[in-house]
């Protein structure tokens, strides 16, 4: 892992999500795989707070926003990739549901909403995407104006603490679950970091994303006025920072 020097990112967003890597997002996160890892853990919290309509922010390939479907919730998804938001009305198809999904950047949200929801998600380590500051503390903004008072707001990232200490590794048990496929940090520093995936046929795709802290997002949603924040660590609250692989951050609407 690269340390010495800050590397500026390539491409930022849904700009890098391009048709090869979209064909493979599926076989890295294996649906299956990935269920059994999360043991309904978002079902639980949102049913929990009695959460119906569910704003899916960062939508993928669609997996949360089907699972979620499939469990009684009036899913909304989006996605900033045209590519992703294709695969997700496929898989949705697919699987014999039918929900809005929009192609949207998150900064430009409220003039494609309808209405307030119970609870808005943003899964999948896709928050760290933003580089900027005043983009996080925008878009925060948006997902906060797109909730009912009231509402949770659950968002996750990979361990970055841990990343940024040289101490991370990616366990292959949560999220990211398909098999032989390897995923690996080819850079880490305070402003950027860069991971490799490859795949079984040899394969290999780079993703670069911004290593936010969890401390460091705590005190943006609390900015933001979200209150009553929870940290998780691969599903539970009781974790050790240097161990786990995905951060959960789950805040409530005043």
């Amino acid at each position: 892992m690269t340390t010495a020097r800050t590397i500026h990112p390539v491409q930022e967003g849904a700009a890098q999500y391009g048709a090869s890597l979209v064909d493979r997002w599926d076989d890295l996160i294996d649906w299956n795989r990935r269920r059994d890892g999360e043991q309904g853990f978002f079902v639980e919290i949102l049913g929990g707070a009695e959460a119906h309509r569910v704003l899916d922010t960062a939508a993928g390939t669609g997996y949360h926003s089907v699972m979620l479907a499939a469990h009684g919730f009036d899913v909304t998804a989006v996605d900033g990739s045209k590519a992703m938001v294709e695969r997700t009305r496929r898989n949705a198809a697919a699987h014999g549901h039918d929900f809005p999904v929009l192609c949207s950047d998150w900064r430009e949200l409220s003039g494609r909403l309808e209405g307030t929801y119970d609870a808005v998600v943003c899964l999948g380590s896709s928050f760290p995407h933003l580089f900027d500051e005043a983009d996080r503390r925008a878009v925060l903004a948006q997902f906060y104006a797109a909730l009912k008072p009231g509402g949770i707001f659950i968002v996750d990232h990979r361990n970055f603490d841990a990343v940024r200490r040289q101490r991370y590794r990616s366990s292959g048990n949560y999220y990211y679950c398909g098999s032989g496929v390897s995923v690996s940090v080819d850079h880490a520093d305070d402003r950027l970091c860069r991971f490799r995936y490859d795949f079984p046929d040899g394969d290999v795709h780079h993703l670069e994303v911004y290593p936010i802290l969890s401390a460091e997002l705590d005190g943006l949603l609390r900015d933001t006025g979200f209150e009553s924040v929870q940290d998780f660590g691969d599903f539970k609250q009781d974790f050790d920072l240097d161990e786990a692989d995905f951060l959960i951050h789950v805040a409530r609407k005043a």
